[in-house]
């Protein structure tokens, strides 16, 4: 996905980049698999804030993604579209029923292309197939944590896992992050890596863009007051004033774990992805 650049005829301009989206091909979705999406600006159920720094934005419908690939099916290739809701570029299906339905779209993946879902598929960008039937190497993304949920993991513009070891009706499966993850061999994946590949080179230029989003400005600590964030005070610009960055709720900012020592989950991680 080649970047345009375009002249510094703005401030704003200036060193900004935004995508060719020549990969795309069709440019309105499809009116059958979109639904309302609606906005909370980061507050729960109770209104409270729960996530900082949210609200505005352009108004987007949210796309029905297919993360469940029905087994034993085929369908052909027939748009590559922008999904406002994700990193990733989504194509356009239709079975030889006329049934319609979104999928992440891999690199490569091309117009008139047919992808498959089953055991017997063949490995090749786009088809899905159970962790069991994946060759041990195979780059794989949309890789499912509990058979028939859907997948949930490696869904991200230019991602990939790789499948790196089999036995005892379970799979190693390495993630983007470095994390090396079991994963039992019942669970699907779809194979190739997710396409968009050059999202995180573009440059955003100006601040209005980063609002379309919904993102909303983030002050600093350091030039809040001492009741209001533990880096405020002092006389023009001082350091943080503690052994490490703190949020604003006195809490280390930067290294601190927080995942649950006695997480269900932990005895399927095989590596973390920050060990040596």
């Amino acid at each position: 996905m080649p970047t345009i650049k375009y002249k510094p005829t703005t401030p704003g301009r200036r060193g900004m980049t935004v995508p060719s989206f020549e990969e795309l091909t069709k440019f309105s979705p499809e009116k059958s698999l979109i639904t309302v999406k609606k906005k909370n600006a980061g507050r729960n159920s109770y209104g409270k804030i729960t996530v900082r720094h949210r609200g505005g934005g352009n108004k987007v419908k949210y796309r029905i993604i297919d993360f469940k690939r029905a087994d034993n099916s085929a369908a052909k290739v027939i748009g590559i579209e922008y999904d406002p809701n994700r990193t990733a570029y989504i194509a356009l299906l239709q079975n030889d029923a006329g049934d319609k339905s979104y999928i992440i779209a891999p690199v490569g993946l091309k117009v008139g292309d047919t992808v498959y879902a089953g055991a017997e598929s063949d490995i090749k960008p786009g088809n899905t197939l159970p962790l069991a039937n994946i060759p041990v190497g195979t780059e794989i993304h949309n890789v499912e944590l509990y058979p028939g949920k859907g997948a949930q993991l490696v869904r991200s513009a230019g991602v990939f896992a790789q499948l790196i070891a089999k036995e005892n009706g379970e799979a190693q499966v390495r993630l983007p992050s470095g994390e090396v993850r079991i994963v039992r061999l019942d669970c699907i994946a779809t194979i190739g890596q997710v396409g968009n590949i050059e999202h995180d080179t573009v440059k955003v230029g100006k601040a209005g863009k980063t609002r379309h989003k919904g993102i909303r400005p983030t002050v600093r600590g350091s030039v809040m007051n001492p009741c209001d964030h533990p880096h405020g005070g002092g006389e023009g610009k001082s350091p943080v004033g503690h052994p490490s960055p703190m949020t604003p709720w006195g809490k280390p900012a930067m290294g601190l774990k927080t995942r649950n020592k006695k997480a269900r989950t932990n005895k399927f991680i095989v590596k973390r992805r920050n060990d040596k």
